[in-house]
């Protein structure tokens, strides 16, 4: 191994995977490996710790994937070159990894011997040398380097900011200003150092002298002024932030200027004022709809020619009455008008259809909408109510609707079988890529780990050779289970499952179930509670796949220790499996037994807990995923058998 060999970070959510290339990184001599991680948190700590060359990153991991962690690896250590190692096909993957920073994109089909000389080239693709030692406590070069780079970054975003910048001096004299502030000025950038900001503006000069003498004497930090600039061929009104920046001793040492060009706010407010005379105006003159102001407490304040039109009351008649005057009995008892300013009130404004009462006595059909208002210091001073009657409106909608709702019936079974198809269309496209990528990762193993012990036998290790070895060994009963489950869900969806029920004791089904597990976990962790001893009728093959699916989902995505159980339930018996996991995602729930039922929090091929619930059918029983409450946060499988 070279005398500096670069240093690599191996991040894998597959044990094995992350054995066979540490090995294979170590025998090429090429690269060191600094440390390995299961996914994409890790990374990012490791990354921080080692500040390696590089980082070997899996795309699809739990907690973070490849994607969401690269942004944080490169900015813990921005160096560091991220080479992306995934199972699933480059298309689409590649660009955006690179997009988000990735120096290559890796296939897991690349033979792993080729790995560690990949890598290598990448690195000896532009001069590399290595790191150098870090310096002593008392040489501050890492601080200093530190430092240079976050003032480098802030003058970046100083120069690129949307907002007007610039640095001034205590007596008003630009020292730095950043491009959008010579735009907002009219002023070339390079131009405004040096000039004194008063004579950029126009008007109101005697405020900034103001806020400069408020600045000096300490009296403020901040101040915050208005001006016109000069020159500028229309009104143009800008709001500045001068900001004292001090020593520790309070001094002022500059002033920070941050300016935003606010015509448009000013020329709206103006408006605002003009609009607010028009549209008292326009609600004096409106006949259609019914618009007042209510108190705080609901009192009817104001009354327009409309409110008179379709409630019947005189201004004199209503102003100085509660609103609940308008509301049927029933609502009136409910408490209804209190609940819609309440509402109004905690939500800003409050709309609904509903029965209005008129002065005689007759009702309406009225659209109504109540809108908090507020004054300009943030007051609540009351309400403005709006009402129309939409009798006749509601008459012809409810007519249409009648009319429609033949039609939309006679559409629900044909949108129902059009959804069905395309969500099998859609789980058929996610099974073959899930499925492709589960066995991917077993081949690879295998291939890569008898080729290994093949070319290397007598330079590995007994600790690198047994750890190929179990790795060869998951990696076989990972492919015998898929090709069971796949043959399984063949003849499932063919009819050809045969049975062949016995009678069977449920206390050597679970017996069976544990040592199944012991093939390829030592101690998977599982444990057999006591219960009564119980016998039921089922195919022995097919009721202890389902009992071993459930248990391997259990292990996979629950953790150790797992529960089995067995009690009686009527005429069935129920086989419950629990783990210490977090539990399922109540979002995937209702899929959780359904065909090609895959995602983030489930996993694999979508086939294990489908065909657990169809041989439990098959067998006369069924399956259900039963929440659990506290203490039982990871809920609970449960197996139903008929009873012998």
């Amino acid at each position: 191994m070279e005398k500096f060999a670069p240093t690599v970070v191996v991040i894998d959510d597959s044990a094995e995977v992350r054995a066979l290339i540490k090995t294979h990184i170590r025998l090429s001599g090429l690269l060191t490996v600094v440390d390995d991680g299961a996914d994409g948190t890790e990374a990012i700590g490791l990354a921080h710790r080692h500040q390696p060359e590089l980082v070997l990153l899996d795309m699809s991991m739990p907690t973070l994937d490849a994607l969401d962690a690269l942004p944080g690896i490169l900015a813990v250590s921005p160096h560091t070159r991220v080479v992306i190692y995934s199972g699933f096909e480059r298309e689409g993957l590649a660009d955006r990894a690179r997009e988000l920073g990735a120096t290559a994109f890796f296939e897991k089909s690349m033979p792993v011997a080729r790995l560690p000389i990949e890598l290598r080239a990448l690195l000896d693709a532009e001069p590399f040398a290595p790191a150098p030692p870090a310096p002593a406590p008392d040489q501050p070069t890492e601080g200093r380097n530190v430092l240079d780079e976050h003032l480098e970054r802030f003058l970046e975003v100083f120069d690129e900011a949307a907002i007007g910048m610039a640095t001034m001096t205590l007596t008003g004299g630009i020292v730095r200003a950043n491009r959008a502030l010579a735009r907002l000025l009219m002023h070339p950038q390079d131009d405004l150092v040096g000039v004194d900001y008063a004579t950029l503006t126009a008007g109101r000069a005697e405020s900034l002298e103001g806020a400069l003498e408020q600045i000096n004497s300490a009296a403020a930090d901040l101040v915050h002024i208005e001006h016109d600039v000069a020159g500028a061929p229309g009104p143009r009104t800008v709001l500045v932030a001068l900001a004292a920046v001090r020593d520790s001793g309070g001094q002022a040492l500059y002033i920070f200027v941050q300016a935003q060009d606010i015509t448009a706010q000013r020329a709206a407010e103006g408006e605002l004022r003009r609009s607010e005379d028009r549209f008292r105006l326009l609600v004096e003159a409106v006949d259609d709809y019914a618009i007042f102001m209510l108190s705080p407490e609901g009192i009817v304040a104001s009354w327009n020619p409309g409110a008179q039109r379709s409630k019947g009351y005189t201004g004199q008649e209503i102003i100085g009455q509660h609103f609940r005057i308008f509301y049927p009995a029933d609502r009136q008892a409910a408490r209804h008008p209190e609940h819609e300013l309440a509402v109004a009130l905690q939500q800003g404004r409050y709309q609904e259809e509903g029965w209005r009462v008129r002065q005689d006595g007759t009702q309406f059909w009225a659209h109504v909408l109540i809108s908090a208002v507020f004054n300009d210091r943030g007051e609540h001073i009351g309400f403005a109510k709006v009402t129309r009657d939409i009798t006749e409106r509601r008459a012809y909608e409810q007519e249409r609707d009648g009319a429609a709702a033949a039609l939309a019936e006679a559409n629900v079974e044909l949108e129902s079988l059009n959804g069905r198809l395309q969500q099998a269309l859609t789980d058929q496209a996610q099974f073959l890529a899930v499925t492709s990528h589960e066995l991917r990762t077993p081949a690879a193993v295998l291939g890569g780990s008898a080729d290994t012990l093949a070319r290397h036998w007598t330079e590995l290790t007994e600790g690198e050779r047994a750890t190929l070895l179990e790795g060869m060994s998951t990696s076989a009963a990972r492919l015998r289970r898929l090709l069971s489950d796949l043959l399984t869900a063949s003849r499932l969806d063919a009819n050809a499952l045969a049975l062949h029920p016995e009678r069977l004791r449920v206390s050597q089904l679970l017996e069976t179930a544990v040592r199944t597990a012991q093939t390829t976990l030592a101690d998977p962790g599982i444990r057999i509670a006591p219960g009564p001893e119980i016998e039921v009728m089922a195919d022995p093959y097919r009721i202890g796949q389902a009992i071993d699916n459930l248990v391997d989902n259990a292990l996979t995505h629950g953790g150790a220790p797992v529960g089995l159980s067995a009690n009686l339930a009527g005429t069935m018996a129920e086989i419950r499996v629990t783990d210490s996991g977090d539990g399922v995602d109540p979002g995937i729930v209702p899929r959780l037994f359904e065909r090609f039922a895959t995602g983030d929090s489930i996993g694999g091929t979508g086939l294990g807990l489908f065909i657990v619930r169809e041989l439990a059918r098959a067998n006369g029983g069924d399956a259900r995923y039963e929440p659990e409450g506290p203490g039982h946060a990871s809920g609970a499988f449960v197996l139903t058998v008929p009873l012998a």
